[in-house]
């Protein structure tokens, strides 16, 4: 395809995502916009790049923060592949650990994770875990209880080609879903520990080596939705309430790599 013809895409493309009120948060040059260690983050070749190179590298997992505002009720596109034994996330309606270190988060997190149960998932960093695996719809109750409200197929993808992962946040119901297909649903009715706003980010993840690379990053913000209230007489046919999920595969799919003792 010659220049013009490409000139005249891209301009159509930009076009399209204006008029469909989505908004780039990467201007695919330099990391203008966005917050994180310089030692880890860096911009190439029209990709935002993470870069943990082993266990010793990093003592907590690593964010790089988008300081255009707070993230409310809204629509996420982003391409993300993930290299070497380990994960990475999307983290939204999520807050600062200073306390902890700088770039530190807790909150929300669509996980992309090697193993397949993970990948997707409805996740909260440094809070309250694992809610719903990938091929799960679930809810948690104001008293903080689990329920599986439904499930389907996981959603298979290689985590480390290229894939396209969507966030819906509406109200207190968060939807995940990569390449098109939901992966996992959660309406959170914990009044007490739910995020209705927050920093939106992307994960490093300290540990085993590997490297996220990030592109097309587009945000539309969506009209104020109204809550979901917990009903049980509501709860679909076959809700059942359930321990939440533990994880096998703290990093990767592989073992932990421990430490290397000095």
């Amino acid at each position: 395809m010659k220049l013009p013809a490409l000139l005249s895409l891209f301009i159509f493309a930009t076009v399209a995502s204006a008029q469909d009120g989505y908004v780039s948060l990467f201007n695919g040059k330099d990391l203008t916009g966005w917050d994180g260690d310089p030692k880890l983050w860096k911009v190439e070749d029209g990709e935002i790049i993470g870069t943990c190179t082993g266990p010793d590298a990093m003592a907590n997992n690593s964010f790089l923060i988008w300081r255009g505002g707070e993230v409310k009720d809204f629509e996420l596109h982003v391409k993300v592949r993930v290299e070497g034994d380990n994960n990475s996330g999307i983290q939204y309606r999520s807050r600062e650990l200073p306390e902890v270190a700088p770039w530190v988060i807790t909150g929300y997190q669509c996980d992309i994770h090697p193993a397949i149960e993970h990948t997707g998932m409805t996740y909260e960093e440094k809070g309250r875990g694992i809610f719903g695996l990938n091929g799960t719809n679930v809810l948690l109750d104001p008293t903080g209880a689990l329920w599986k409200l439904s499930e389907h197929e996981p959603v298979k993808v290689d985590v480390s080609q290229w894939n396209k992962y969507t966030i819906i946040a509406r109200g207190n119901h968060l939807v995940h879903m990569i390449n098109g297909m939901v992966t996992s649903e959660l309406t959170d009715c914990d009044e007490s520990k739910r995020a209705l706003a927050g920093l939106l980010a992307i994960q490093l993840h300290r540990g085993n080596a590997n490297k996220v690379y990030i592109t097309d990053i587009l945000l539309k913000v969506l009209p104020a939705a109204e809550l979901v209230p917990f009903d049980p007489a509501a709860l679909p046919a076959g809700a059942v309430k359930i321990e939440k999920p533990r994880t096998k595969s703290p990093q990767g799919t592989g073992p932990v790599v421990p430490p290397t003792k000095k």
